[in-house]
């Protein structure tokens, strides 16, 4: 069964998103992984398990990297970064912040990226040259020019908090800006940033299925990422710098400054939702 790659991206994304509704009329059912504060539901096993298995079926040559461990590899050059459900920690404590992530790369290009908001039903979209769109309309990132007039959005991780340079980087970015704002699912901090509901986020340590779709939609509408050296992001690195492009500079300069004062380097810790 031939479908494009962004087509099949939105209706596995939907149903996924269905499949965590569902979830949240049912008692919680979670668990840990590896410590006391990682935690997996049902939601996200149930909700990676009909994405793995949908995108087996439309794309079989395709490799699968998905966060709870069950994609797959292959030869291909086409890789899937799935994230089931980006928020667990908001879910699990009925947090309306929450998404499907679903993003396709070949070699190291981003070709497609769907991000879902069950709760809200909002479809962020976008397919390499094409644009970027919420729920079929165009998206556009945000025309603020100064740090000083923007909302800004960051994440911290599950593990090793008190070794994670951010929080001081929150503190002086928070003095520097508008404000900034801390909801607990990266990939829709990054298609916040598309919108131009956040005009830049920062994150340390996030993975690849955390970031490939929201920097494709960023990028396509007309955002810069990058890391804190101004070198083009790349997925996986241990640092995000996402922003409108009118205030990257900016920000990276801030970024830098606090780096060098406080000798912080970016941590390799995952960072789980």
């Amino acid at each position: 069964m031939t479908k494009s790659y962004l087509d099949a991206a939105i209706e596995i994304a939907q149903d996924a998103g269905k499949v965590l509704i569902e979830e949240m009329t049912r008692p919680l059912d979670l668990h840990y992984k590896g410590d006391e504060v990682d935690l997996v539901t049902q939601a996200d096993k149930r909700s990676e398990k009909l994405i793995v298995e949908r995108l087996t079926k439309y794309f079989p040559d395709h490799a699968i990297a998905a966060e709870e461990g069950t994609g797959h590899e292959s030869a291909s050059e086409f890789r899937w970064h799935v994230d089931p459900l980006d928020g667990t920690t908001n879910f699990a404590h009925g947090y309306p912040c929450f998404c499907v992530s679903i993003a396709l790369a070949q070699r190291n290009a981003l070709l497609a990226a769907v991000v879902f908001n069950p709760v809200h039903n909002e479809l962020f979209t976008a397919a390499r040259g094409e644009g970027a769109a919420l729920n079929g309309k165009k998206i556009y990132v945000s025309s603020n020019a100064t740090l000083s007039t923007s909302l800004l959005c960051t994440g911290f991780p599950v593990h090793n908090r008190k070794g994670n340079p951010n929080l001081q980087y929150y503190g002086d970015f928070t003095q520097q800006s508008h404000g900034v704002r801390r909801d607990g699912s990266a990939a829709l901090d990054l298609a916040s940033v598309a919108v131009g509901r956040f005009d830049g986020f920062w994150e340390f340590g996030l993975q690849k299925w955390d970031t490939a779709a929201g920097v494709l939609l960023i990028e396509e509408a007309g955002g810069r990422v990058s890391d804190f050296a101004g070198n083009p992001y790349q997925l996986g690195g241990p640092v995000i710098l996402a922003t409108n492009g009118l205030i990257h500079e900016e920000m990276r300069a801030m970024a830098l400054e606090i780096s060098r004062r406080t000798s912080s380097a970016p941590p390799h810790s995952p960072a789980k939702r």
